[in-house]
């Protein structure tokens, strides 16, 4: 254990030497903030366009628009912020050499996968959180109504797609050589996720309905119930991800 908490204090530093939590930190507290202002400001910027002639009607915006909004940026640039700040945790080591050399001095492979996968995810956690108590104070302020059904669940849906991307990543760069590798196979992975999320049939199995269905769930339109089986697959392909990298990076010639 002495070697594990060790190991993981040296992640962290890492993180905030290369400035990598400041940089997730800071995207997200930007996404948190803006997303409530715009939703609100987007009829006047509309307003103000000159669009030829053209009448465009927009609905009065709800608090619905400004959690609409967040997720869109959580899902559609946040997660591709995630992957570029967390791709390399292994395969940029391993091409420095350093973690060869610390790995020569007995700590054991499967303490560096649970280590990196742990700092991940407590760094995702605080910046999402972060993010998410931001935006909900923001919409309050601006819309003077929340409704908490399916707020909590659906923030809860898209930090666990967050948990299990993560696990992705990990696995990706076990498997993968060079700097590049983790981050194109973990996007590879991501996109096919998308493209089968295409077909109905696949969406209750598919975790990347966590992150596609999360404006729904607040709006009504997806019941809970809709989504337990996919947080309980979500959870075991994210164990198993953890399972296959430990195994992997145990017999990974470095």
């Amino acid at each position: 254990m002495r070697g594990f908490f060790a190991f993981t204090k040296k992640e962290f530093r890492e993180h905030f030497r290369t400035y990598r939590i400041i940089i997730l930190a800071a995207v997200f507290f930007i996404f948190g903030m803006f997303s409530p202002l715009t939703a609100k400001m987007l009829p006047e910027i509309f307003s103000s366009l000159d669009m030829q002639g053209i009448v465009i009607n927009i609905p009065e915006p709800t608090y619905l628009d400004a959690y609409s909004q967040f997720f869109k940026n959580m899902t559609q640039i946040g997660l591709i912020v995630v992957l570029l700040v967390f791709s390399g945790m292994i395969t940029n080591e391993l091409t420095k050499g350093t973690l060869v050399i610390i790995l020569s001095k007995g700590l054991p492979r499967h303490t560096v996968i649970l280590s990196k996968y742990l700092v991940a995810v407590i760094l995702w956690t605080i910046s999402y959180a972060a993010a998410a108590v931001l935006n909900h104070v923001y919409t309050v302020y601006l819309f003077n109504q929340v409704s908490g059904e399916g707020v909590l669940f659906s923030l809860f849906c898209l930090w666990l797609f967050g948990v299990f991307m993560l696990a992705v990543i990990i696995l990706a760069s076990t498997i993968t050589q060079g700097n590049y590798g983790g981050l194109l196979l973990s996007a590879g992975i991501l996109i096919l996720l998308m493209v089968l999320n295409m077909f109905p049939k696949c969406q209750r199995f598919n975790p990347v309905s966590l992150a596609a269905n999360n404006a729904g769930l607040i709006a009504n339109t997806v019941s809970v119930s809709d989504l337990v089986p996919t947080v309980w697959i979500t959870v075991g392909l994210t164990a198993l991800g953890i399972l296959l990298s430990i195994f992997i990076f145990q017999e990974k010639q470095l």
